[in-house]
């Protein structure tokens, strides 16, 4: 009797939703495999794209992976991990952003009949990580060392994997005119790891194959006054000075009381600006520079004169182009015009003002330390030439990456197949549940080659089961093949260069069974609520920070105080 009545211990605030156990763990799984359905169909050179619309109307046409996630804008705290493993996997490799979503999304799925049957999920963590490190143990024994070869030969290998990137893109019927432009951008900055030094800019307007590469520096022609029009717009082996001054008239902006007993001493006064402002004009046409960028306004009045004196300038350049300048033409940004030496300035071969579309560009190109390049997209619509940009930024990072870890492997689902056909066979040597585990692990992988057929609209089961028997092969000649998007049937990746750096697969391995261990490890999640009267204090705290009136306690502008 006495166990009966004891009270009911409160612990957590009133209406906190805990939620544990197995339910809670298959109700996480569920939201993963959900999260990995929505991105399912844009993997590889036949996926869809998603077209994506927020709440301030912008819409976004992508395929990528990693935009996607982003902009679902996900609340389910165990969904969210997927889209951390997606970030990161842009961040590090560039691609491989839907591949590393739709594993961890099928690797919870494999697991899921374990954990309704009650199986311990450290006991299916523990064999998950076994098989991560088989596998990359695998991909780095399978993979093909690019080293060793000549320029040329690279710069081909490279477009390969360029290509291979591009392919499943929406400019995908471009793939060798970008790869190969994509691949000399990057051979352009050289080690420099800075990827900024790649710019991107996009013009509206004619097609995919206007876009071209600038082996130097070009940006939008920036707001100009009047007397820029007789300025001239071509120059050969020019001086350049870049600067972080304005060059314009202005009174002095110091808070000064100045008293005159004669009038004629106001006019000396205004003479005495004028003066400054034409000695640092002065200054800058002796230096001997024929190109003047500056990152603050250049006036009317110093455009009018360096016009008359056949000197180029803009201001207002972005910091983001000034900086590319002078990576690119061995300049140094002065933040003063006086003492100006032939050390700080730029030079490049040649700078010409060129019309693309309906902009005009200021074209730097032949830099002497050459490591900047430019990238000018064109293209119909404005979603458009963005998904060009991200796609194009997909295919810089793997170009980065495979100069880097000059190894490749082969693509279209046959390592994925040929780590599969290995874990099986290592799992037959294992006693145990283990073995089940690291089976359904295998099973997990085939998800890639199964997702390119369905994309495609091939027939998923034929295709797996013709790669299984060419996987199965005992000399192990079958390794390489893969999904043969073109016809439907199976060929082999490699000899037909559809390859990717084995540092996409590495990393897209190991993200993925991270994900899906740390999701099985979680067996109950706790949710604070708000209270009501901490939503109503923080609204009205929001709104007495919003005012400055004396009814709000704020002291409004200038008002005194009392």
């Amino acid at each position: 009797m006495a166990t009966m009545l004891q009270p009911q211990i409160i612990l957590l605030k009133e209406g906190t939703d805990t939620s544990q156990g197995k339910p809670q763990l298959v109700s996480n799984i569920n939201a993963c495999t959900v999260v990995a359905d929505v991105v399912r169909s844009t993997l590889g050179p036949r996926g869809m794209d998603k077209l994506i619309h927020d709440e301030k109307g912008n819409t976004t046409i992508s395929n990528d992976g990693a935009t996607i996630m982003k902009l679902l804008d996900i609340v389910h705290p165990a969904a969210k991990i997927l889209v951390d493993i997606a970030k990161s996997q842009d961040s590090e490799v560039g691609d491989g952003t839907t591949t590393v979503v739709l594993l961890a999304g099928e690797f919870l799925k494999e697991a899921k009949p374990f954990v309704e049957e009650g199986v311990h999920p450290q006991n299916l963590i523990r064999s998950y990580r076994t098989a991560c490190n088989l596998a990359i143990n695998k991909i780095k024994e399978l993979s093909v060392s690019i080293e060793g070869k000549s320029t040329e030969e690279k710069k081909s290998l490279l477009a390969k994997c360029a290509a291979t990137t591009l392919s499943s893109k929406l400019i995908g019927g471009e793939k060798d005119f970008f790869a190969n432009m994509v691949v000399d951008a990057v051979m352009a900055i050289g080690n420099d790891d800075r990827l900024n030094l790649i710019g991107m800019k996009k013009v509206p307007g004619g097609t995919m194959r206007d876009s071209f590469l600038v082996n130097g520096v070009a940006f939008k022609k920036t707001f100009s006054y009047a007397g820029f029009e007789q300025q001239p717009k071509k120059f050969l082996s020019p001086k350049i000075l870049l600067l972080n001054v304005e060059l314009e008239l202005k009174s002095e902006k110091e808070n000064a009381e100045i008293r005159l007993s004669d009038p004629l001493q106001y006019q000396s006064i205004v003479d005495a600006e004028w003066n400054i402002i034409y000695d640092k004009l002065d200054k800058c046409v002796q230096s001997g520079a024929k190109i003047i960028l500056s990152r603050l306004a250049i006036g009317d009045l110093a455009t009018q004169y360096f016009a008359d004196r056949d000197i180029f300038c803009a201001g207002r350049v972005s910091e983001e182009d000034l900086k590319r300048v002078t990576a690119a033409t061995g300049g140094t940004v002065q933040t003063s015009v006086n003492n100006i030496i032939d050390e700080v300035l730029g030079s490049c071969e040649v700078f010409e003002e060129r019309q693309v579309g309906n902009e005009r560009f200021n074209i730097f190109s032949g830099c002497p330390s050459g490591q900047t390049a430019t990238i000018v997209l064109r293209g119909g619509a404005d979603q458009f030439i963005e998904e060009a940009e991200r796609s194009l930024h997909d295919a810089i990072m793997i170009v980065r990456r495979a100069l880097k870890n000059s190894t490749v492997v082969a693509g279209g689902g046959a390592i994925d197949m040929e780590i599969s056909r290995f874990l099986r066979q290592h799992a037959r040597t294992i006693a145990g549940k283990s073995q089940l585990f690291i089976n359904s692990y295998a099973k997990a992988l085939e998800v890639i080659p199964r997702q390119l057929c369905d994309n495609a609209g091939f027939d998923a089961t034929d295709v797996l089961n013709k790669l299984r028997q060419k996987h199965a092969l005992p000399s192990g000649e079958g390794a390489n093949f893969g999904v043969d998007i073109n016809t439907g049937g199976i060929a082999d990746s490699l000899a037909n260069f559809v390859w990717e750096p084995s540092v996409v697969k590495l990393n897209a391995i190991n993200a993925a069974t991270e994900a899906a261990c740390l999701i099985l490890s979680v067996d109950e999640t706790v949710k604070n609520p708000k209270s009501e009267s901490a939503q109503g204090e923080a609204a009205a705290g929001a709104m007495g920070r919003g005012r400055g009136g004396p009814a709000f306690g704020g002291r409004g502008r200038g008002m005194r105080r009392r």
